[in-house]
């Protein structure tokens, strides 16, 4: 356990012993009898960002309440408070014993599941006896034919943290255990009670559920029992303000089967989704079979998206339980947010990985109203779909052609240049501090092409999904490579300002060596190393959707952004400290002609500096400021993309002195020409000849 933790909870002991009424005074969300950050207010100040503070509920609520520092100030990141008690409601619908002696755990198939709030006691009630027992009030034995016996106990309940995921816990269970003879009635149980957490008034307590895969498991739950409704005169149709379940029975000689629904988004108004069954697909069913959908339009606000970019939901989830020989369906959202700068995206959301997956379909058409999209069901993998919008996804595809005209010219660009340094590196490198140079261009040269050809594969990973070893490894050494361009354009920096500071003090080349790896090579693997050994085990070093770093979950990618955004400022000092130096070898003169050559001078070095230190990815901060300006998105892109180009041009191809070498070993390569022809028998009389008309 952390040392802070430990210690805000041996504060939060004594204090609590010392005081209870105080300790207790701490409370729920609904429970009005106190500010629930004055306990860790009054039991740690907070000093440190990232210390967590442990402290109860009120008396009249179970469970507990996490706080973290975060800019001096304890905000709470986990609300597990809650009111209702999941053993006891089940109880009452359910025919099987759930408290058995030995622990908490119900039997299932050979297996056991854990629930909620695990070796407490159940609090009954006078008169619950019965209910226990499948009895209502009214000593009717109907409750475990509908569920209506818990229903006022749980919409009577606050829709607090701690409620929805014990309530979530409670539908899980429900569809694993008593999903049998699901009829109207209980169907119609079951959606009061997840209507109940999926009002869009509550959205926001989502975010503080302890188990952040509630909402999926809420999906899953959901579509499971939902997919065993039983028919009546081949139709059903179950309807509440945040829930929708529609089923008909489908076969062959239909003519295609459509499910629409219009539903409450929230204050705004409603939102519309189609799901519609092509003709075509129906031909491939071999009998009379059932087709269930359910449309969910605020569950999208609440599952997690996992992308880099602010990405989020922009219209219903629809989910489909169809029978397996049919695979494709046609979907029709409307968009919650009507906006024309912006990309829709169709996508469906894969249940065992727990994320938006864009393989699962295709857009079809995509207007300022509405999206069409072609999906692929699967029963295990794929039941629900919906799509995506990203205000910062501009919808122009200038952008991807800048990037992949840009990515193939870099990589070409590079390996020119590597074999241009190879080539003059005997005649370039006679000197120690012209050495020092070429061996940092060589290197930054070097880290950027691999870092290129591994973006490319690391693309192809992802797109033809193979195993998530290989996209941890790919972006394992991307994250690498990337960083070593830029921990060598950082040791360039402090060459260049050993060669204008430290005139007198010489390093032998030996020591350079060293020096340079290890700041080259060693930094970048050991942040790269500390990334994946801290992130991996929690699941969190991956983005979803790519491979490469993650940002919502543990904010791996700031082992990137830190890193390079540092060196883009040091170098920016570099840049200025030659800008000065070269002003200052002007002044005295006293020449006016000297001042617009001294200008162009300091102009030049700027350019020639700009690409070599990487200060070129200082214009990504203008994408952060403005991330709506085509005009900035377009000049990081051209900047970056063409950057090995600009390596090879301003680092190799206008250095006078790789151009001298260059032009001398081509005057070389010609005579060595010229004396393999004279010393060639067969060659002899024609050089003579040709000698001879020259002369």
């Amino acid at each position: 356990m952390d040392v802070r933790v430990a210690h805000c909870l041996l504060l939060w002991a004594v204090h609590f012993l010392a005081a209870p009424r105080a300790a207790l005074g701490v409370v729920g969300k609904e429970s009005k009898t106190g500010d629930q950050q004055d306990g860790c207010i009054n039991l740690i100040p907070c000093k440190d960002n990232g210390a967590i503070c442990i402290q109860p509920c009120s008396p009249s609520f179970h469970g507990e309440t996490s706080f973290v520092c975060a800019d001096r100030k304890w905000q709470m990141f986990i609300d597990a408070c809650a009111s209702l008690d999941v053993q006891s409601l089940f109880q009452r619908i359910s025919e099987r014993d759930l408290l058995p002696s030995s622990g908490g755990h119900v039997s299932v198939a050979g297996g056991h599941l854990p629930f909620v709030g695990e070796g407490k006691p159940v609090h009954g009630r006078p008169g619950d006896g019965a209910k226990y027992f499948g009895a209502d009030d009214h000593g009717n034995s109907n409750c475990r034919a509908d569920f209506s016996c818990i229903i006022p106990d749980i919409l009577s309940s606050p829709a607090i943290p701690g409620n929805i995921a014990d309530i979530v816990e409670l539908l899980k269970k429900i569809s694993l255990l008593l999903s049998e003879n699901v009829n109207r009635k209980k169907m119609q149980s079951y959606s009061r009670i997840a209507n109940h957490i999926l009002n869009s008034s509550i959205i926001s307590n989502w975010a503080f559920v302890k188990d952040r895969n509630a909402s999926s498991i809420l999906l899953d739950s959901v579509n499971l029992f939902a997919g065993k409704l039983l028919l009546r005169n081949g139709s059903e149709s179950v309807q509440e303000h945040f829930i929708s379940i529609k089923g008909y029975s489908i076969h062959k000689n239909t003519s295609g089967k459509s499910f629409d629904f219009s539903m409450e988004f929230n204050n705004t108004g409603d939102i519309t989704g189609h799901v519609v069954i092509p003709e075509e697909e129906l031909l491939k069913l071999p009998k009379t079979s059932k087709a269930i959908s359910i449309a969910l339009p605020t569950l999208g606000a609440i599952l997690e998206t996992n992308r880099l970019d602010p990405v989020f939901v922009n219209g219903m989830v629809l989910s489909v339980s169809l029978p397996e020989e049919l695979q494709h369906i046609l979907l029709i959202f409307e968009k919650v947010n009507k906006l024309e700068n912006v990309k829709s995206q169709c996508v469906g959301w894969h249940s065992t990985e727990r994320r938006w997956d864009h393989r699962a379909c295709k857009t079809k058409s995509d207007n300022i109203s509405s999206v069409v999209c072609i999906c692929k069901h699967h029963r295990r993998t794929f039941k629900s779909f919906s799509i995506l919008m990203s205000p910062t996804m501009l919808r122009n595809a200038v952008l991807d052609y800048i990037t992949r005209v840009g990515l193939g010219l870099s990589i070409f660009s590079l390996v020119l240049c590597l074999v241009i340094e190879t080539v003059v590196w005997h005649h370039v490198t006679k000197t120690e501090i012209t050495y020092m140079r070429h061996f940092c261009l060589v290197n930054i040269a070097t880290s950027l092409l691999i870092a290129d050809v591994l973006f490319i594969f690391a693309a192809i990973v992802h797109n033809t999904a193979l195993n998530y070893q290989l996209c941890v490894a790919a972006t394992f050494f991307l994250h690498f490579f990337y960083l070593a361009m830029f921990f060598w354009m950082f040791t360039l920096g402090l060459l260049i300002l050993y060669g204008l500071l430290l005139i007198f003090f010489k390093i032998t080349r030996s020591v350079f060596i060293a020096t340079a790896f290890s700041i080259g090579y060693g930094c970048p693997l050991v942040i790269s190393i500390l990334t994946v050994a801290i992130t991996e085990p929690k699941n969190g070093y991956l983005r979803s959707g790519a491979c490469w770093l993650n940002w919502h979950e543990t904010k791996a990618l700031l082992a990137f952004v830190v890193p390079a955004l540092g060196i883009v400022v040091v170098n920016v000092v570099v840049v200025v400290v030659v800008v000065a130096k070269t002003g200052r070898s002007a002044v005295g003169e006293g020449c006016k002609s000297q001042e617009l050559s001294n200008m162009i001078r300091i102009s030049k070095n700027v350019v020639l500096l700009t690409p070599l230190l990487g200060l070129t990815w200082g214009f990504g901060l203008a994408t952060i400021v403005d991330s709506r300006s085509l005009a900035f998105h377009v000049t990081f892109a051209l900047l970056n993309a063409f950057q090995g180009f600009f390596i090879l041009l301003f680092g190799t191809l206008l250095d006078r002195k790789t151009r001298e070498a260059l032009r001398m070993n081509c005057i070389s390569s010609k005579w060595r020409c010229s004396l393999a022809k004279i010393q060639d028998p067969n060659n002899s009389e024609e050089v003579k000849q040709q000698a001879v008309a020259q002369g």
